[in-house]
């Protein structure tokens, strides 16, 4: 019962696959575009994927560079700042040793200030504790002055006793915004003052030079109180506050920040030399512009290049179906029997099948052809066998004194008959091989030792006819050198030698090493006058039905028989060869 079961289960199981597999094949049967555009999706789609990954990292790999860009652009402007006021406080520092300064000659101090500023759009005021100006270089010498400008800064430098450098502010003196860098000093006298130099805000515009930037990118200078200094963009005006009111909240580096429903790319940078911060900035939509243009492109090109690619299949699919349909045209008329015209076609593939078809169309008439004919030298050589088989039982009947020697003589000879009547049918169209056909009817004959029949002769190829006379005859030469010649011994010897020569077939029949006696009458069971089977094959049925030439000649050591066949002869059996 377990056997059984396990077979039911195996057989359940190949069920299931098996209508599993219909099932799939049912649901994937689709024209051939079908297959062609997903073959073509298959190839498409993971080389967009890889194109997107790449572009991708592509964009990763640019997003570095440009940061790394602004940082050292934010970087650079720095520099630039920070040398310009480590110049202007220099200046300072040089002035603040004058003799002039020390002996209060303000004159002499003025004349040595105005000199040193000359080439420079800065201008030197000192300015005393309580605020006002003792000495301003933009103005004549003892020209009315009237209190500093920058309050808050003058008094953070008086407590700080060290450099400063103020933010940006109005300057009431020249009307413009400026900024000033502090330097407070302290008189043998004990007074304090603040040399100051003021510099135009605006002279800090090559800081931040638009040339320098990249295209939509522009770059400001703010104070710490978050006003602008000087910008490159000219809506960004000095003194205002800056635009972008979450910068101070923003670290120094490169963020997104968005403001006023705007969203900006912002490098930051901070002076700690000026107490500045550097800020470079660009719409979100002018730096993501690139990129979204490389993608805007990468799918453009997608789009066109897979459209191309799939009207270029749906064409060749339209090509290979038409294609189809005429070889199934041709199919049917092939299997209808009718002629089939080789057709041109534009795939080269298709164009073979089709010469396929035309060749197994002729192929089949021909086939057909040879099989009516087959047919008809079936019908024909079946009298002929048939023709053959009543002489065979004749002549048994009348040679042999038992039914057991009668019967076992007509079954050899019906098994020679049959070997060569294989050998028809297995070589019917090429026509068969003299030493093949010698071979197989001596096989059932050969001795032990195979050197005691020996073969020699040239490839020749036999017509049906003639290899089934042959094959009976020598068929009959074994079957006498069995009982009376050469086979009839341990040491006797078969020597069939062939050759062709002047459009005769020559064969010749050597038996050596046979034991000669001339048997009695009685011995032999035969009345004296008959001729035996072997002597009618070769006598009546080579020399009638084939045109053969034969000799026979006693040797001491035993028989010979020499066959010539013309090499066309004529290949109709008698109808009749005598008892």
């Amino acid at each position: 019962m377990t056997g059984v079961s396990e077979k039911d289960h195996g057989e359940a199981s190949r069920g299931g696959l098996q209508a599993a597999a219909a099932f799939v094949r049912d649901r994937l049967r689709r024209p051939f575009s079908f297959y062609l555009i997903s073959l073509l999706l298959v190839a498409i789609i993971p080389s967009f994927i890889f194109s997107f990954v790449i572009l991708k990292r592509s964009l990763d790999a640019q997003e570095q560079v440009v940061t790394s860009l602004l940082k050292a652009s934010t970087g650079s402007v720095a520099r630039i700042v920070e040398r310009e006021v480590e110049g202007m406080l220099t200046t300072l520092k040089v002035l603040s040793t004058s003799n002039a300064m020390e002996l209060r000659d303000m004159r002499a101090f003025y004349n040595r200030a105005s000199v040193a500023l000359a080439d420079t759009d800065s201008s030197l005021v000192v300015i005393d504790r309580s605020h006002n100006q003792r000495l301003n270089t933009r103005l004549p010498f003892g020209a009315p002055l009237g209190p500093a400008s920058d309050p808050e800064s003058i008094e953070l430098a008086f407590k700080s006793k060290g450099p400063l450098v103020s933010g940006v502010f109005f300057d009431n003196t020249d009307g413009r915004w400026a900024f000033n860098v502090y330097l407070p000093v302290r008189l043998p006298t004990g007074e304090s003052y603040l040399l100051a130099l003021t510099q135009d805000a605006g002279g800090m515009a090559k800081a931040v030079n638009r040339d320098t930037l990249s295209p939509g990118w522009n770059a400001a200078l703010v104070d710490g109180s978050g006003k602008v200094i000087v910008s490159s963009d000219a809506v960004v005006k000095p003194g205002d506050a800056f635009f972008l009111e979450k910068l101070p909240a923003i670290s120094i580096g490169v963020a997104n920040i968005s403001e006023s429903g705007a969203d900006y790319r912002v490098a930051t940078e901070f002076s700690v030399v000026t107490g500045w911060r550097i800020v470079a900035w660009a719409p979100r939509a002018v730096v993501d512009a690139p990129i979204m243009w490389s993608f805007l492109w990468l799918s453009l090109g997608g789009i066109i290049f897979a459209s191309l690619a799939v009207a270029g299949s749906l064409t060749i699919a339209r090509l290979l179906s038409q294609g189809v349909k005429l070889l199934a045209m041709d199919a049917r008329r092939l299997g209808a029997g009718e002629p089939i015209k080789p057709r041109r076609y534009m795939i080269t593939e298709v164009e073979d099948v089709s010469s396929a078809f035309t060749q197994a169309a002729a192929a089949r008439t021909k086939a057909e052809g040879e099989i009516r004919f087959l047919m008809r030298e079936v019908a024909h050589r079946s009298k002929n066998q048939l023709t053959v088989i009543q002489s065979m039982l004749n002549q048994s009947a009348t040679s042999t004194g038992s039914a057991s020697e009668f019967a076992e003589a007509f079954r050899k000879r019906i098994a020679g008959l049959a070997r060569s009547t294989d050998l028809m049918v297995a070589n019917a169209a090429l026509g068969v091989d003299f030493r093949e056909l010698a071979q197989d009817q001596l096989q059932p004959f050969a001795p032990d030792d195979p050197q005691r029949i020996v073969l020699n002769g040239p490839h020749i190829r036999l017509e049906t006819q003639v290899a089934q006379m042959l094959g009976m005859a020598l068929h009959e030469l074994a079957t006498n050198a069995t009982k009376h010649g050469a086979l009839a011994n341990a040491t006797g010897v078969i020597r069939l030698d062939w050759s062709v020569s002047d459009g005769m077939i020559a064969i010749r029949w050597r038996e050596e090493g046979a034991d000669i006696a001339a048997p009695p009458e009685q011995a032999s069971g035969r009345a004296a006058g008959r001729t035996g089977f072997g002597t009618v094959v070769l006598e009546r049925m080579l020399g009638m039905a084939l045109g053969a030439e034969l000799e026979r000649a006693m040797h001491p050591d035993g028989i010979e028989w020499t066959i010539r066949i013309p090499r066309g002869g004529r290949s109709d059996v008698p109808a009749e060869t005598g008892s």
